[in-house]
């Protein structure tokens, strides 16, 4: 039978233009604020598990990020292993994580995803974003995606598209997709860590710059800088007298290129293996995190998630069962495009989220009685599936 595994402590820097902090520094705080509250030393740490996607095409610091940022945050003596998966980086580490404590080798494993992106040229970064995808086939990717040979932002081209036939399919009005901003806007107004910390109205959204029709600079994810980590530690080597977080499933899916890709999308097909492995179902969640780098994605997910039937995201986000207050709220940390999207930071800030709100303890944003959480984190492009995919399932005490 396999160990149960618990997440026993969080950490998380505020996210947003941290031009005068390092990489290094944004990942030793969230790694040192993570051990703190675990109730542990730098002793106890087995293992380090290191999410970040970018810092080696950004700053040329390949092959050892972990292990920099270790040395900064005191850890320099703990094994380090180095994950990279485009925007799951840090999420795709929890399950590296979780496979280490399973198997016996570990009993405490700290994860940290951490980012820096601001401090270059925007196109810079943008360039550096594209190599998620299958370099070779960005051309013809582009011009079926877009019908010229480049655009402004290769991802937000995808997810303008991505946003255009789920328009078709399910009707959704320019006024819904710019309502899920709205909606995660108001909630990143009540996270101390969000980047953006405004609510936004549906004339604002609507009226911002354009970047790839039908989005605006208002419904895309902007360039940030932050960190957040977890301490995970075997359930049988108890819990320091903290609030432990058990994670129920926590699924990897990769995406499939071209014409043999499943008709079932992956995020669909991560998220059964996850309920799946944890035992529970959509109507069992109180709380979710998806991966909104593009506000319409959120919409596209409610109906992956099964937290609505086909075409009927629109009507769930209507209805205000997604926003604080609702019967299932989602991002209540303000999402991609409100609390900040540090590319390498994004899997472990949502499991950050959850954990905080299965405690009770997010403040203003609390969701009332929330038992069971679910975060997705997709990230990279295959055309048509993302490249990869996590589903992670949380449970509180008692749940």
């Amino acid at each position: 039978m396999l160990r149960e595994v618990d997440i026993v402590g969080v950490g998380i820097t505020p996210f947003g233009k941290r031009r005068d902090t390092s990489l290094r520094s944004l990942a030793a705080d969230a790694m040192t604020a993570a051990i703190a509250d675990a109730g542990l030393v730098a002793g106890d740490i087995g293992l380090l598990v290191s999410g970040n996607a970018m810092a080696g095409v950004l700053t040329g610091q390949e092959m050892i990020r972990g292990q920099v940022a270790a040395t900064e945050a005191g850890l320099a003596a703990v094994p380090v292993l180095n994950v990279e998966n485009a925007c799951t980086s840090s999420s795709s580490a929890v399950h590296v994580a979780l496979a280490a404590i399973r198997s016996g080798m570990y009993d405490t494993v700290l994860v940290c995803g951490a980012e820096k992106m601001t401090g270059l040229p925007t196109q810079t970064v943008l360039d550096a974003m594209t190599s998620g995808a299958d370099i070779e086939r960005i051309p013809e990717v582009t011009r079926e995606l877009t019908g010229t040979d480049k655009v402004e932002s290769f991802f937000m081209a995808v997810y303008a598209e991505m946003t255009r036939a789920y328009q078709e399919r399910s009707g959704a009005t320019p006024e819904d997709l710019a309502d899920v901003a709205v909606k995660n806007s108001a909630h990143g107004a009540l996270n101390p860590n969000a980047q953006y910390r405004r609510a936004l109205s549906r004339d604002e959204v609507l009226a911002a710059r354009l970047v790839a029709p039908p989005l605006t600079t208002l419904m895309c994810s902007p360039i940030a800088d932050g960190a957040a980590a977890l301490v995970l530690r075997a359930a049988d080597r108890g819990n320091s007298g903290r609030a432990p977080v058990r994670i129920r499933a926590c699924a990897l899916g990769s995406g499939v290129p071209g014409a043999g890709a499943p008709a079932i999308p992956l995020e669909r097909r991560t998220a059964e293996a996850a309920y799946a492995e944890a035992g529970v179902g959509p109507e069992d969640l109180d709380v979710v995190e998806v991966h909104d780098a593009a506000s319409p994605n959120e919409l596209i997910m409610y109906e992956e998630l099964g937290l609505c039937g086909a075409g009927e995201g629109p009507k769930l986000l209507a209805s205000g069962a997604t926003s604080l207050g609702g019967r299932v709220p989602v991002n209540p940390d303000g999402g991609l495009v409100s609390r900040g999207h540090p590319v390498g930071a994004t899997g472990c800030a949502q499991l950050v989220e959850l954990v905080t709100q299965l405690r009770g303890r997010a403040g203003e944003r609390q969701v009332s009685g929330a038992r069971i959480g679910l975060a997705e984190n997709a990230g990279g492009y295959l055309h048509p599936d993302p490249a990869a995919c996590t589903v992670t399932i949380l449970a509180g005490a008692g749940a």
